[in-house]
């Protein structure tokens, strides 16, 4: 087929099944301007660890101001995008914009809860600066929580752009409806899926491969808004491979979940759940916070 009809065949395509982002329609954010605003946001976060350090106090200070200028007039835009009408008839755009930047001070409080489960559960860490610059688990945490304001806010398709900058950055795939607690630790990470009703509480531990995610039925789309995802209580360790689903399944606290385990009930505080015969079984184990597993 000579080019002029390849080029009239995909026009068709468009017309017919839609899947495009034109200037004279609804536009839609920007992939490019998404991952652009999250180094940004990242290098407030963490100045000198996602960009050049400031070499002074001065220089710190204009640094900040450029930068969260900068993240107003781009973030403006892709809410304007995203929020549509809601940001043309009432200006919610530049007043969600703000109200987002407004947090990053008291999410830079709940990151380092974070980065201090990260350097003090485990050993191979040297210090938190190499936690900050070398362990994907905190750039996929602090995506999530910066996401997490926005979807909170009723923010659609911004959050989950945001999410996925991550995920494709990290292999840590987290929803940013998940609640997470503080204190949370993500080891290695590689395989990670977190779905949206989830809950997290304080000072979880999670390894690579671990998937909260929901039961697959035949409800589709209306089970949508529901809680299909399980709860994960505090002081929580889920080991490598284990897959716990459904929004009834809880996992009470201090409890550790062996690797390759497979769990679609509640399991009681407290417990060791393990692999025996290829089957879950689940065992009492002392109440001594200080007896649970590491590695």
């Amino acid at each position: 087929m000579p080019l002029p009809g390849i080029s009239e065949a995909l026009l068709r395509s468009y017309e017919k099944d839609g899947g495009i982002n034109r200037a004279d329609r609804a536009n839609f954010p920007s992939k490019p301007a998404v991952a652009r605003m999250m180094e940004d946001l990242l290098a407030l976060l963490f100045p000198g660890f996602h960009s050049p350090p400031p070499r002074s106090s001065r220089e710190l200070s204009d640094f900040v101001e450029e930068r969260l200028a900068r993240l107003h007039r781009s973030l403006t835009e892709e809410l304007r995008k995203s929020l549509g009408p809601r940001a043309r008839d009432g200006g919610e755009d530049e007043a969600v914009a703000t109200w987002f930047l407004a947090r990053l001070a008291e999410t830079r409080e709940r990151l380092a809860t974070d980065v201090e489960a990260t350097f003090s559960g485990d050993p191979a860490a040297a210090s938190t600066e190499e936690v900050l610059l070398a362990y994907p688990g905190v750039e996929a945490i602090a995506t999530h929580r910066l996401a997490h304001l926005l979807y909170l806010r009723g923010v659609p398709l911004l959050p989950r752009m945001m999410t996925e900058w991550a995920h494709g950055r990290t292999g840590i795939d987290i929803h940013p409806g998940a609640e997470i607690g503080p204190y949370f630790f993500i080891d290695h990470g590689t395989g990670i899926v977190i779905g949206e009703t989830c809950r997290i509480g304080k000072a979880v531990k999670i390894y690579h491969g671990v998937t909260l995610g929901a039961r697959s039925t035949a409800g589709g789309r209306k089970l949508q808004g529901s809680k299909r995802h399980p709860t994960i209580e505090d002081h929580v360790t889920i080991y490598p491979g284990a897959t716990i689903l459904g929004g009834e399944t809880v996992i009470g606290a201090h409890s550790v979940i062996g690797g390759n385990v497979w769990l679609t009930e509640a399991v009681p505080p407290y417990s060791v759940v393990t692999l025996l015969q290829q089957e879950a079984q689940v065992r009492k184990r002392g109440s001594d916070p200080g007896a649970s597993a590491s590695a």
